[in-house]
């Protein structure tokens, strides 16, 4: 990943700290007025309330991407969520076939904090990536794995799968990825999340016996045995969510006792012991789904990132909506994009001075867009059956 800075930034961040949240949103709203459809704000589902509500899109990471990078118009995108995510934007919105039609011209992406990154993209590093796949060689014939990274991960990572015959998964179609994959070959590689690997493997008859988990601080072959890694299916990688992380069976048996007739929906980056124990479980966009075609009186305990329980909560009076865990959990990261970062951005962008420009190197991006245009396919293909009235 290239971060560019273009300096001077005549506007200084520490101006807008001591802004009230009224004035700054009053100045968003006067930039977007003044940008029309050029500039697209985008916002993740975990964004505070006081940001998502200046975002012309809003969902997950991938579905932001790919909706910005289908739009005629734009030119700037302002990526409200991670560091990853602005990568993706700027890989999918500057496509060869985007520029083309573009004459040349990039859509320039925006992160408005540069500190917002992703903890759990972070366990997974391309260097390390790279070791643990020599150190596979060693035992087994690499051509055997299909390395599988999550959307939420670095430019590198995806890079490393589109050359190496590997492919991006979301949380939506981590099941159809891993199909694919197993179509191709004996064993699959996923990183970086061991949770959403291990409970989607789970659902497609893989036995938890041929699933060992790849530390990357291991002496030696991520601490597992040579027969380990000749027995497996999937290998994870020893990474995980921060925030799913924190929710516990015993979270689960404390709302069913305390809220009878209560269901649990969670996301799968959740721990195996979790999800088997929910009523139902999916990403982000199928939680929201679920519950907005949820009849009036429903009841639920919802374990995903905290701004957007309380957003179900709030925009569905009629259920009642509970968070999973006992303790505040929301994406700490995330949290860093705020109304005063936000502004500073735009109006910065406005005066002439852009900041914050996430720009992913040429053949990084080259092979990021080969792992993710394998999705695609594959999603074109899921949907297509989905569709098929046999």
């Amino acid at each position: 990943m290239t971060i560019t800075r273009h300096e001077p930034a005549r506007l200084e961040l520490a101006l807008y700290k001591s802004l009230e949240n009224e004035e700054l949103s009053s100045r968003i709203e006067a930039v977007r007025a003044q940008l029309g459809s050029g500039l697209l704000i985008l916002g993740h589902h975990y964004q505070q309330d006081e940001v998502i509500a200046h975002s012309d899109l809003r969902g997950d990471s991938y579905q932001l991407s790919r909706l910005a990078a289908d739009s005629q118009d734009c030119r700037t995108i302002v990526f409200c969520g991670v560091h990853f995510m602005a990568e993706t934007a700027d890989i999918l919105a500057n496509r060869p076939e985007k520029l083309a039609a573009r004459s040349g011209e990039r859509v320039t992406v925006i992160l408005p904090d540069l500190a917002a990154g992703c903890s759990m993209a972070d366990m997974a590093a391309v260097e390390q990536v790279e070791a643990a796949w020599e150190d596979l060689g060693q035992v087994i014939d690499t051509s055997e794995i299909t390395p599988v990274t999550y959307i939420n991960s670095a430019a590198g990572l995806k890079a490393f799968c589109g050359r190496h015959g590997g492919i991006v998964c979301t949380s939506s179609n981590a099941g159809p990825v891993l199909k694919w994959a197993f179509q191709r070959t004996r064993r699959v590689l996923f990183f970086p999340d061991q949770h959403l690997g291990r409970n989607t493997a789970l659902r497609m008859g893989v036995p938890i016996e041929q699933m060992p988990v790849w530390n990357p601080y291991a002496p030696e072959l991520g601490g597992n045995t040579e027969e380990a890694i000749r027995a497996s299916r999937v290998l994870l990688w020893q990474g995980h969510c921060s925030v799913h992380q924190v929710f516990r069976p015993e979270h689960v048996q404390q709302l069913r006792l305390q809220v009878p007739g209560i269901k649990i929906l969670v996301h799968p980056e959740c721990p195996r012991e979790v999800v088997d124990l929910a009523d139902a479980f999916g990403s982000t966009y199928k939680i929201v789904q679920v519950v907005e075609q949820s009849p009036s009186g429903s009841k639920w305990a919802i374990g995903t990132e905290l701004h957007l329980v309380n957003r179900l909560k709030k925009a569905h009076p009629d259920q009642e909506i509970h968070f999973l865990a006992p303790m505040v959990c929301m994406c700490a990261t995330m949290y860093r994009i705020d109304l005063a970062h936000l502004c500073w951005s735009l109006e910065n962008l406005v005066a002439g001075h852009r900041v914050n420009v996430i720009q992913v190197e040429p053949e990084t991006s080259r092979w990021s867009l080969v792992a993710l245009e394998r999705m695609l396919q594959v999603s074109s293909v899921r949907e297509t059956t989905l569709a098929s009235p046999t």
